[in-house]
Protein backbone atom coordinates (compact mmCIF):
# COMPACT_ATOMS: atom_id res chain seq x y z
CA UNK A 1 0.00 0.00 0.00
CA UNK A 2 2.64 2.37 1.01
CA UNK A 3 4.56 4.03 -2.11
CA UNK A 4 5.62 7.02 -3.75
CA UNK A 5 3.57 8.60 -6.58
CA UNK A 6 4.76 10.46 -9.60
CA UNK A 7 2.12 12.63 -11.44
CA UNK A 8 2.09 16.06 -12.53
CA UNK A 9 -1.25 15.83 -11.56
CA UNK A 10 -1.30 15.74 -7.36
CA UNK A 11 -5.06 16.91 -6.81
CA UNK A 12 -5.96 14.76 -9.51
CA UNK A 13 -4.37 11.63 -8.42
CA UNK A 14 -6.15 12.42 -4.94
CA UNK A 15 -9.39 12.15 -6.77
CA UNK A 16 -8.82 8.95 -8.61
CA UNK A 17 -7.25 7.06 -5.03
CA UNK A 18 -10.33 8.50 -3.15
CA UNK A 19 -11.98 6.64 -5.95
CA UNK A 20 -10.60 3.51 -4.99
CA UNK A 21 -10.73 3.90 -1.49
CA UNK A 22 -13.12 1.00 0.12
CA UNK A 23 -12.71 1.00 4.08
CA UNK A 24 -9.76 2.98 4.52
CA UNK A 25 -9.74 6.09 6.18
CA UNK A 26 -7.53 9.12 4.19
CA UNK A 27 -5.57 12.16 5.63
CA UNK A 28 -3.98 14.23 3.31
CA UNK A 29 -1.57 16.97 3.93
CA UNK A 30 -0.64 19.01 0.68
CA UNK A 31 0.81 21.52 -0.01
CA UNK A 32 0.85 23.95 -3.41
CA UNK A 33 4.39 24.30 -3.41
CA UNK A 34 6.96 22.90 -0.83
CA UNK A 35 6.08 20.24 2.20
CA UNK A 36 7.67 21.82 5.50
CA UNK A 37 9.11 20.46 8.43
CA UNK A 38 5.97 21.57 10.61
CA UNK A 39 3.94 19.29 7.91
CA UNK A 40 5.79 16.48 8.70
CA UNK A 41 6.10 17.03 12.09
CA UNK A 42 2.08 16.87 11.61
CA UNK A 43 1.55 13.77 9.49
CA UNK A 44 4.41 11.73 12.67
CA UNK A 45 1.20 13.18 14.54
CA UNK A 46 -1.70 11.71 12.35
CA UNK A 47 0.47 8.39 12.19
CA UNK A 48 0.84 7.79 16.00
CA UNK A 49 -2.90 8.30 16.41
CA UNK A 50 -4.62 5.01 17.48
CA UNK A 51 -7.45 4.14 15.07
CA UNK A 52 -9.12 0.94 14.44
CA UNK A 53 -9.27 1.07 9.96
CA UNK A 54 -6.08 1.35 7.99
CA UNK A 55 -5.06 5.18 7.69
CA UNK A 56 -3.53 5.78 4.29
CA UNK A 57 -1.78 8.92 4.63
CA UNK A 58 -1.38 11.23 1.41
CA UNK A 59 1.77 13.65 1.35
CA UNK A 60 1.54 15.37 -1.73
CA UNK A 61 3.69 18.56 -2.67
CA UNK A 62 6.28 20.06 -5.66
CA UNK A 63 9.49 20.10 -3.44
CA UNK A 64 10.45 17.96 -0.06
CA UNK A 65 13.79 18.87 1.42
CA UNK A 66 16.12 16.49 2.63
CA UNK A 67 15.69 17.58 6.05
CA UNK A 68 11.55 17.14 5.31
CA UNK A 69 12.27 13.68 3.87
CA UNK A 70 14.78 12.18 6.81
CA UNK A 71 11.98 13.18 9.57
CA UNK A 72 9.76 11.17 7.96
CA UNK A 73 12.33 8.29 7.45
CA UNK A 74 11.73 6.68 10.52
CA UNK A 75 7.97 6.59 10.35
CA UNK A 76 7.87 5.38 6.84
CA UNK A 77 9.86 2.84 7.60
CA UNK A 78 8.54 1.31 10.66
CA UNK A 79 5.02 2.61 10.22
CA UNK A 80 2.45 2.65 12.62
CA UNK A 81 -0.38 -0.13 13.14
CA UNK A 82 -2.42 -0.11 10.01
CA UNK A 83 -0.65 3.68 8.76
CA UNK A 84 -0.06 3.74 5.13
CA UNK A 85 1.91 6.61 3.48
CA UNK A 86 1.41 7.47 -0.34
CA UNK A 87 3.92 10.37 -1.15
CA UNK A 88 2.77 12.36 -4.30
CA UNK A 89 5.41 14.44 -6.33
CA UNK A 90 6.07 15.66 -10.14
CA UNK A 91 9.94 14.00 -10.40
CA UNK A 92 11.72 11.11 -8.68
CA UNK A 93 14.69 13.06 -8.46
CA UNK A 94 13.23 15.00 -5.64
CA UNK A 95 12.93 11.44 -3.41
CA UNK A 96 15.93 10.32 -1.32
CA UNK A 97 17.21 7.29 -2.28
CA UNK A 98 16.92 5.89 1.39
CA UNK A 99 12.89 6.58 1.23
CA UNK A 100 13.22 5.17 -2.93
CA UNK A 101 15.15 1.96 -1.42
CA UNK A 102 11.70 1.38 1.23
CA UNK A 103 8.79 2.28 -0.82
CA UNK A 104 7.86 1.19 -4.58
CA UNK A 105 7.79 3.94 -7.45
CA UNK A 106 4.65 4.83 -9.48
CA UNK A 107 4.90 6.73 -12.29
CA UNK A 108 1.87 7.81 -14.05
CA UNK A 109 1.37 7.70 -17.52
CA UNK A 110 0.29 11.66 -17.97
CA UNK A 111 3.73 12.52 -16.41
CA UNK A 112 5.99 10.14 -18.38
CA UNK A 113 4.52 11.91 -22.07
CA UNK A 114 5.22 15.11 -20.04
CA UNK A 115 8.85 14.12 -18.93
CA UNK A 116 8.92 12.82 -22.88
CA UNK A 117 8.71 16.57 -24.05
CA UNK A 118 11.90 17.39 -21.98
CA UNK A 119 13.41 15.14 -24.92
CA UNK A 120 13.47 17.14 -28.85
CA UNK A 121 14.11 14.42 -31.14
CA UNK A 122 14.28 17.06 -33.89
CA UNK A 123 17.46 18.39 -32.18
CA UNK A 124 18.99 14.98 -30.81
CA UNK A 125 22.87 15.03 -29.97
CA UNK A 126 25.22 13.56 -28.14
CA UNK A 127 24.67 15.57 -24.99
CA UNK A 128 20.76 15.81 -24.90
CA UNK A 129 21.52 11.73 -25.16
CA UNK A 130 23.58 11.93 -22.34
CA UNK A 131 21.61 14.18 -20.56
CA UNK A 132 18.37 12.59 -20.63
CA UNK A 133 20.12 9.04 -19.67
CA UNK A 134 21.42 10.45 -16.32
CA UNK A 135 17.36 11.38 -16.16
CA UNK A 136 16.32 8.16 -16.17
CA UNK A 137 18.91 6.19 -14.40
CA UNK A 138 16.97 5.19 -11.69
CA UNK A 139 13.52 4.59 -14.09
CA UNK A 140 12.25 1.19 -13.39
CA UNK A 141 11.88 -1.45 -16.30
CA UNK A 142 8.05 -1.09 -16.62
CA UNK A 143 7.81 2.75 -16.30
CA UNK A 144 10.54 2.71 -19.01
CA UNK A 145 8.70 0.47 -21.08
CA UNK A 146 6.32 3.80 -21.88
CA UNK A 147 9.09 5.88 -22.00
CA UNK A 148 10.17 3.88 -24.88
CA UNK A 149 6.98 3.61 -26.41
CA UNK A 150 6.55 7.52 -26.61
CA UNK A 151 10.37 7.89 -27.92
CA UNK A 152 9.61 5.51 -30.85
CA UNK A 153 6.38 7.52 -31.39
CA UNK A 154 7.79 10.66 -31.33
CA UNK A 155 10.78 9.39 -33.58
CA UNK A 156 8.66 7.97 -35.93
CA UNK A 157 5.92 11.14 -36.38
CA UNK A 158 8.81 13.42 -36.43
CA UNK A 159 9.97 12.52 -39.76
CA UNK A 160 13.60 13.31 -38.92
CA UNK A 161 14.94 9.98 -39.10
CA UNK A 162 15.85 7.19 -41.30
CA UNK A 163 14.12 3.96 -40.15
CA UNK A 164 15.19 1.33 -41.75
CA UNK A 165 13.98 -2.16 -41.16
CA UNK A 166 16.78 -2.81 -38.68
CA UNK A 167 15.72 0.22 -36.85
CA UNK A 168 12.42 -0.74 -36.19
CA UNK A 169 13.28 -4.53 -35.46
CA UNK A 170 15.29 -2.72 -32.62
CA UNK A 171 12.79 -0.57 -31.17
CA UNK A 172 10.62 -3.88 -31.21
CA UNK A 173 13.74 -5.75 -29.50
CA UNK A 174 13.73 -2.86 -27.11
CA UNK A 175 10.37 -4.25 -25.45
CA UNK A 176 11.79 -8.05 -25.73
CA UNK A 177 15.03 -6.84 -23.29
CA UNK A 178 12.76 -4.89 -21.09
CA UNK A 179 10.44 -7.89 -20.18
CA UNK A 180 13.50 -10.23 -20.12
CA UNK A 181 15.30 -7.96 -17.13
CA UNK A 182 17.81 -5.76 -19.23
CA UNK A 183 18.87 -3.16 -17.65
CA UNK A 184 16.27 -0.23 -18.29
CA UNK A 185 19.38 2.40 -18.86
CA UNK A 186 21.19 0.15 -21.19
CA UNK A 187 18.32 -0.36 -23.19
CA UNK A 188 17.39 3.84 -23.31
CA UNK A 189 20.97 4.16 -24.59
CA UNK A 190 21.28 1.50 -27.17
CA UNK A 191 17.78 3.29 -28.81
CA UNK A 192 18.93 6.71 -28.47
CA UNK A 193 22.39 6.12 -29.72
CA UNK A 194 20.97 4.11 -32.79
CA UNK A 195 18.51 6.96 -33.37
CA UNK A 196 21.08 9.58 -33.39
CA UNK A 197 23.10 7.49 -35.68
CA UNK A 198 20.18 7.35 -38.16
CA UNK A 199 19.08 11.08 -37.76
CA UNK A 200 18.92 12.64 -40.99
CA UNK A 201 22.00 15.52 -41.70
Amino acid sequence: MSQVIITSDIEGTIAKLEALKTTQHFVKIIKEDTFLVEDAKLAIEKAYMASEEITIIILGAKRFSPIVQNKLLKVIEEPPPKKEFILLVPSKAIILDTIRSRLPIVVLNENIEEEMLGLDLNQLSLATVYEFIQTHKRTDAKSMKILVENIVKEAILSQSYNLDEKTLTLFSNSFIALDVGSSPQFVLNTLLLKLLARKKR
